[in-house]
């Protein structure tokens, strides 16, 4: 079991290459898995594409990765915060396939479920739907959506015990899940490590099955990406 747990983000990140697809959980900056990101800048891959709901921001999480420009191409829901993202999108740097936000759990959680495809009506008659098949099914329009794996998932959690079962706490479970299933080597990052046996079966979110590498992450700045605040 202990075969599973590594001792930093850098060691976790054995193997990872250029042209990879990466899997990167969290939502806007709630739940991503920092410090593995912060790792992945430093190994200086390139070429990679990233799968997540959003690319961060240009200083924190995956904008990090874009201001080295070792993202090619980026499958996202959201990525309205991040100007370096845009700039490169732009120019043409950068290729971006944007994907309804439903649609792209659904994927992932395909590409975990061994699921190739799936209909749905989200994206009918819009440039989603261009160049992928349509079929009307009972009387409605669906369009077919591909799953999504990739060579790595890089998730975070809250707990996490050391044959990799986690517990994501309340919104920062958000796409960890659904990525955390569709890596083939799938790395969580944990605010606290556990022994084997410590963690309650019927609060797991998701089985130590799906991870292959797990490591107790030092905390980081606590990134707030949009302050809003009443006024007196």
């Amino acid at each position: 079991m202990n075969q599973k747990v590594f001792k930093d983000a850098k060691s976790a990140l054995t193997g990872v290459k250029d042209n990879m697809t990466i899997l990167v959980g969290g939502f806007g900056l709630c739940g991503i898995p920092e410090n593995l990101i912060v790792a992945l800048k430093e190994t200086g891959v390139k070429n990679l594409t990233c799968v997540s709901n959003n690319a961060g921001v240009d200083d924190f999480g995956l904008g990090l990765l874009l201001q080295t420009k070792q993202i090619k191409k980026m499958i996202s829901s959201y990525v309205g915060e991040n100007a370096t993202f845009e700039k490169q999108f732009l120019s043409g740097e950068l290729e971006v396939e944007l994907c309804p936000q439903g649609t792209l759990a659904e994927r992932l959680r395909a590409g975990g479920a061994g699921i190739p495809a799936f209909f749905t009506p989200t994206g009918v008659g819009t440039l989603v739907a261009q160049g992928k098949e349509v079929r009307n099914i009972d009387g409605r329009d669906y369009v077919l959506e591909k799953a999504i794996k990739g060579d790595f998932a890089l998730v975070r959690a809250w707990k996490g015990d050391k044959f990799g079962n986690l517990i994501y706490r309340k919104t920062a479970r958000n796409f960890n899940p659904m990525a955390a299933t569709a890596g083939k080597i799938t790395v969580a990052e944990v605010e606290e490590l556990v022994e084997i046996g410590d963690l309650d079966p019927d609060q797991i979110h998701t089985p130590g099955v799906f991870v292959q590498r797990i490591f107790k992450a030092p905390s980081l700045e606590k990134r707030i990406e949009q302050r809003t605040v009443r006024k007196n």
